[in-house]
């Protein structure tokens, strides 16, 4: 079974994936996770920044084989609308 027929994600699915990976981490309910407030603000720590880039990886292989994001680029990182541009740019999604 091929993925290359498997469109690339959305800007919304990239944030509704990001907001539903978080809400799981932080244990909160995904309406509480606001696109530009600062992870720091939801409750994140950096173990919880890890454990987002962690699930992030592993959903998106499907998307880029071995999607990798690197440890250089966790300070960047700071809030989902951060990260939804990070993974927007990497995946190069329109």
């Amino acid at each position: 079974m091929s993925n290359a027929t498997t469109p690339p994600p959305s800007r919304a699915d990239l944030s509704a994936l990001v907001r539903e990976q978080l809400a799981v981490i932080l244990e909160r309910p995904v309406e509480e996770i606001a696109e530009d407030v600062p992870f720091t603000e939801l409750g994140a720590d950096s173990l919880a920044l890890i454990e987002l880039v962690e699930a992030l990886e592993e959903r998106l292989t499907t998307q880029a084989e071995g999607f990798h994001i690197d440890d250089a680029d966790l300070e960047g990182l700071s809030s989902v609308s951060a990260a939804v541009d990070y993974l927007v740019a990497r995946l190069r999604v329109g």
